[in-house]
């Protein structure tokens, strides 16, 4: 196919419904296949994808919005530093209104304090602007991003910048798929690889993990083709990754933004909400550039906090509920009155359920 209105034909659409059907059928079993980009779990509750497909064919949404698995204390100690007289909080949007333990959030604060950037790029600007002042960069994200706030970084450090810096928490999607594959008491078959992620960092990133994956795009075809690849590995007893996007995703992804990451970054064991601390899971600012460390510069002690009461997005995030069995959902936690992240984010489980599958 060359055009992308394609792969939202609907005579094509209903030919993988029918796929999907048959060799589910073949496969005589529950199948339980996880999507694991906040992208992909909107998609596929505008699509109605769950609804169309075997009620034995479970899609669980996983750890793939960036917002959603920033642990609550990297809420707390933001909202610590908006509260110095001489800072000014820059952040995407999501952010604002994510809310720590005690359910307080950024949003609190005037527009002046805590501004909302579409690129990190404006923080430079933010910060060239007000000399007196501290500028400091919400970074949360996975690799689709992560490449962007390192660039911004050597930007701040070829011009010397005084009063920028970074607060992060830098994801990397690998890691916690092989965790995932491997708990026994939620048994995944197969996962729905990120798209845009994927396009940076390659399928090779993938091999070492041993678990089954295609990597897909976001129309709605896209998205079928994708789990009818998944299927034929189960139906076949196969385990490998394939990549159902070839029109964006190549083997070695984009060098180029690698390079940056690893100029900037290392890696190093990081907190995930619903997944505790996983070794080597995330990203840290290297000893070189630590001066942009907000952590560092600011001298902030580590903590760690859990949920908002009652809020279950950590068992969201890793598969062990879906949105709606969650008390909270609907309720109590709604996209005006959020609780947790996954009902924060544009990307959120909780927030897909609500708007879609509700």
């Amino acid at each position: 196919m060359k055009f992308i209105n394609e792969y939202n034909d609907p005579k094509l659409i209903n030919k993988f419904y029918t796929l999907i059907d048959k060799i589910m059928n073949e496969i005589g079993r529950p199948v339980k296949l996880m999507e694991v980009c906040g992208t992909h779990t909107m998609n596929i509750g505008k699509a109605g994808i769950r609804s169309r497909i075997p009620k034995k064919l479970i899609l669980l949404s996983g750890p793939g919005c960036p917002v959603c698995v920033t642990p609550s204390e990297y809420v707390s100690y933001a909202i610590e530093l908006a509260k110095k007289e001489n800072t000014i909080i820059t952040t995407f949007g999501d952010m604002v209104k994510v809310p720590n333990s005690k359910e307080e959030a950024l949003k609190i604060f005037p527009k002046n304090k805590v501004r909302i950037v579409y690129t990190p790029l404006d923080t430079l600007t933010i910060a060239k602007d007000n000399p007196d002042k501290e500028v400091i960069f919400l970074g949360v994200g996975f690799e689709t991003t992560i490449p962007v706030i390192g660039q911004v970084l050597l930007m701040a450090y070829e011009k010397k910048l005084k009063n920028f810096s970074m607060l992060t928490s830098l994801k990397t999607v690998p890691e916690p798929l092989k965790i995932l594959s491997q708990n026994e008491n939620n048994k995944i078959d197969g996962f729905i690889l990120p798209g845009h992620v994927s396009i940076i960092i390659g399928l090779k990133a993938y091999e070492p993990l041993g678990i089954r994956g295609v990597v897909t795009g976001f129309e709605p075809l896209d998205i079928l083709m994708g789990i009818y690849k998944l299927l034929q590995q189960v139906k076949n007893n196969e385990v490998q990754i394939e990549n159902q996007y070839p029109r964006a995703v190549t083997y070695e992804g984009n060098i180029i933004m690698q390079n940056i990451m690893k100029e900037v970054f290392q890696v190093a064991d990081t907190r995930w909400r619903g997944l505790s601390t996983l070794p080597k899971s995330g990203l840290i600012i290297k000893k070189k550039y630590e001066k942009y460390d907000t952590m560092k510069r600011f001298n902030i002690k580590e903590m760690e906090e859990g949920e908002p009461k009652g809020c279950q997005c950590g068992n969201v995030l890793i598969g062990v509920i879906n949105p709606r069995e969650c008390p909270l959902f609907g309720k109590a936690c709604t996209p005006d009155n959020p609780i947790g992240p996954c009902m924060v984010s544009s990307e959120g489980a909780c927030s897909a359920y609500y708007k879609y599958e509700q």
